[in-house]
């Protein structure tokens, strides 16, 4: 007997393998995805202008990447004795004005080559809702706890959310023409916004992807992380304590479909001995001193010594 639904998802005609250059943008669970990435030691940049939720404003950074459009000082502000950029992660800002200038243009700079040499770029939309700065009428990533009164909250069309992503698709080609697409919707719920706000948000999201990668190459995949957590893990133990993330049950179980359908299987015994080694490094022994311990130190590098051998990007 099936005692659960399961989500069907296509494997992937361009999967990725340890040669592969992978580039993750957008939500925070783009940032879970790609410490798996990390963990099992793939080639991977995550959010180079930090965390970002709404296509309108991930258009906007690959806009600015794309053409390389600089940030000037007009593009930045202070508040709370910090400067900030509206485009962009608080993670970024800083209390001098031009080491914030210096590190976002470095940002593009760096992303702009990572793009031109990425094989695979995942990006991860969070939401519909979208804040606009009321004085410049232009959509924010981030509000950087600037009053509120400041800006006016709206919900992205279906249409203009697929535009956006249709124009973020076509930025990127100019750049580089032969890169493989994964888009998801992250399985975070933003009740923040209300329940079936959120839901509204989430499902303008879906409308507009799937409208918009439909007539896309089979170059461009959907991976339904999202479906994933609402149909077969529907249940609070697979969440965090806050209700809404899904917990590392859930990211593992998650992370384990989408390896099977968009990583290379001859990429599985190396990541098998990654994960063995990283077991191998975590042990701590109760007499470090002793010769056993220093054998198995000393069987563990040479165990490291081969798969660098075998896969020279991978580094412990």
């Amino acid at each position: 007997m099936q005692f659960r639904t399961q989500i069907p998802v296509s494997k992937s005609n361009n999967p990725i393998d340890y040669n592969s250059k992978v580039l993750s943008i957008g939500s925070c669970f783009a940032e879970n995805m790609a410490a798996k990435f990390d963990y099992f030691k793939f080639q991977n940049v995550t959010n180079p202008f930090g965390i970002i939720f709404n296509p309108v404003s991930i258009e906007s950074l690959f806009r600015r990447v794309c053409e390389q459009d600089f940030f000037q000082e007009k593009d930045i502000f202070f508040h709370n004795e910090r400067w900030h950029s509206f485009e962009v992660h608080s993670d970024l800002s800083n209390s001098d004005r031009a080491e914030l200038l210096e590190t976002l243009n470095k940002t593009i700079t760096e992303t702009y080559k990572k793009l031109q040499e990425a094989t695979h770029i995942i990006i991860t939309y969070g939401t519909s809702w979208v804040y606009r700065n009321i004085e410049t009428d232009q959509i924010v990533a981030n509000c950087h706890k600037v009053p509120q009164k400041q800006f006016s909250k709206q919900l992205l069309a279906v249409e203009i959310i697929e535009k956006s992503i249709q124009n973020t698709i076509e930025l990127i080609q100019t750049v580089n023409p032969n890169i493989n697409f994964i888009f998801t919707i992250s399985p975070v719920r933003h009740i923040k916004d209300g329940f079936t706000e959120n839901q509204l948000s989430k499902s303008h999201l879906f409308t507009a992807l799937h409208k918009t990668i439909n007539y896309q190459p089979s170059t461009t995949n959907y991976f339904p992380s999202y479906e994933i957590m609402m149909d077969e893990l529907r249940d609070y133990r697979f969440y965090s304590e806050d209700m809404l993330h899904p917990n590392q049950i859930a990211i593992d179980y998650i992370w384990k479909l989408f390896s099977e359908s968009y990583i290379s299987e001859t990429s599985f015994s190396i990541m098998k001995e990654v994960d063995e080694i990283h077991k191998s490094l975590r042990h701590r022994s109760f007499n470090p001193d002793s010769e056993q311990h220093k054998k198995f130190l000393e069987k563990l590098q040479q165990k490291i010594k081969l798969l660098n051998k075998k896969s020279p990007n991978i580094r412990f």
